[in-house]
């Protein structure tokens, strides 16, 4: 066999190898599962103690430090708590579910108590960790309302050992946007979110603007510093515990208007 027909037959069997390789990648690639959205699994449990606050009807629980108004009409109820500054976070964990049971105590009883972190217990420095300042760094404490309190243990206990975990906050319908601010100082409150339940950063972009920044204010509230009027609103999210982020398009209308609230078609998982 001539060098000639020896290299043609190599160049031959090369092209063969090379499309057989390339074909089954491909099959691989067609076949292969997509990957979906980023969701948010529970956390282990874990020791904590809780007491509560307010009365039945929880109406002292309404408004809090994360900036979510009436609780009742915005979809969180009374299964709510506030967070020890420890696991408040400046306001981060504004929104996180939580599953709480009772433990160790012949106040128990058998329930779970799933709630949402909508407010801040703050330090009690007058008094002692272990006798009345509850929320004193680093203890991790949870300062329930009382309705969700009556659901893991009697009122009488006061305060109660628990065990707790994280877990994905179910959601109806998507997210929800509360304006507040003026015509030069966009400030939104963001309500109703799934999934992990946080926001760590924000953005907002207008029909006649790019992508704006916007900085953390406080609790679940993000804000804005410019000239936003008579355009469509547009925001873009990511989550502080899963960093998933997501856009929701055109939530507000190009006459939208301070104090009010809008909601997306779309929310996290």
């Amino acid at each position: 066999m001539s060098s000639f027909q020896r290299s043609t037959m190599f160049c031959l069997f090369l092209m063969i190898t090379i499309f057989i390789t390339f074909g089954s990648v491909l099959a691989r690639a067609a076949y292969a599962p997509t990957a979906g959205p980023t969701v948010y699994r529970p956390s282990p449990w874990t020791l904590a103690h809780a007491t509560f606050y307010g009365d039945e009807s929880a109406s002292s629980t309404m408004g809090g430090a994360c900036g979510y108004g009436n609780l009742m009409t915005n979809g969180y109820g009374t299964n709510t708590a506030a967070l020890s500054s420890t696991m408040f976070n400046n306001g981060y964990a504004c929104g996180q579910c939580y599953q709480i049971r009772c433990v160790q105590s012949p106040w128990c009883s058998k329930g779970i108590a799933t709630v949402t972190a909508t407010n801040l217990c703050p330090p009690n420095w007058s008094q002692d960790s272990n006798n009345g300042g509850w929320c004193n760094p680093p203890r991790t404490h949870f300062d329930m309302a009382k309705p969700a309190f009556m659901q893991i243990a009697q009122w009488k206990a006061g305060i109660v050992p628990v065990m707790y975990r994280r877990v994905p906050c179910v959601r109806k319908g998507g997210l929800r946007f509360s304006f507040q601010g003026n015509g030069y100082w966009l400030l939104v409150y963001v309500m109703n979110v799934g999934g992990a339940g946080d926001i760590q950063s924000m953005w907002v972009k207008g029909t006649k603007t790019a992508w704006i920044s916007m900085s953390h204010n406080w609790g679940a509230s993000y804000q804005a510093f410019a000239t936003l009027g008579g355009q469509a609103l547009s925001f873009r999210l990511t989550s502080y515990t899963t960093k998933q982020t997501i856009t929701a398009y055109n939530v507000a209308p190009a006459n939208w208007n301070i104090g009010l609230t809008y909601q997306a078609n779309v929310n996290f998982h």
